[in-house]
């Protein structure tokens, strides 16, 4: 009789953690950046068909790397679940914090106990009546939810990224001002030109439904 196979639990835990940082390095970055009328969404994405940035919900959108098909997944259950608690209680109740703490308890279930965890990160931004109501949480693979303000960045060089762009923020910058102090930390940190821009804003002055897709040629940067 064979003795089954065993690993120790620190040893699995280590395993899919690694697995899922690889696979999320190999993704493009995405950086959310906050201006005077509300949040910028900049992703390196040379595809016109693939989307990693979309709404959510009026005032939230969601940002992706890794997996396709994984945060594709993840997009289109928090669609359902923000039309489905606005419908039975109010538009207001849907919020980027409930949203990102069930993504959490979603991929935290997954890392637990699948063979193989989702290789994303996520990002929920919620535009608010001022700046200071703004809303950006960072949802990783395993779970972790970080509360963020004013900047994050996700993918494979999300720390660097952000890093470089915290030193060049400021209270008050317009759009244009915020892509290009973006369009510059992509330059810098992954040392080439870009092949290709998403852009997606929460801007108040688009009304109630604040999301709207941007296109390169509509902002000052080269």
């Amino acid at each position: 009789m064979s003795m089954p196979f065993y690993v120790a639990p620190e040893q699995l835990v280590r395993d899919k953690a690694e697995f899922a940082r690889k696979g999320i390095a190999r993704g493009r970055s995405i950086v959310a950046i906050e201006y005077d009328n509300g949040m910028l969404l900049l992703a390196e994405n040379p595809s016109r068909a693939l989307r990693k940035v979309s709404e959510v919900y009026d005032r939230i959108a969601f940002a992706g790397v890794g997996r396709y098909n994984e945060f594709e997944t993840l997009r289109k259950a928090g669609i359902r679940q923000a039309d489905v608690m606005g419908y039975l209680y109010s538009r207001s109740d849907v919020t980027a914090m409930g949203l990102a703490t069930a993504f959490s308890q979603t991929l935290g279930q997954i890392f637990s106990h699948e063979q193989k965890p989702f290789e994303v990160e996520i990002l929920i931004v919620e535009l608010g009546a001022t700046n200071e109501q703004n809303r950006l949480f960072k949802v990783s693979y395993d779970g972790t939810m970080l509360d963020l303000r004013d900047v994050a960045a996700i993918g494979g060089k999300g720390e660097e990224l952000e890093g470089a762009i915290r030193r060049g923020w400021r209270e008050g910058m317009t759009l244009a001002e915020a892509f290009e102090l973006g369009v510059e930390a992509f330059r810098t940190t992954e040392d080439r030109e870009s092949e290709g821009w998403e852009i997606a804003v929460l801007d108040r002055t688009n009304g109630r439904r604040a999301f709207r897709r941007v296109e390169p040629a509509e902002l000052s940067a080269d």
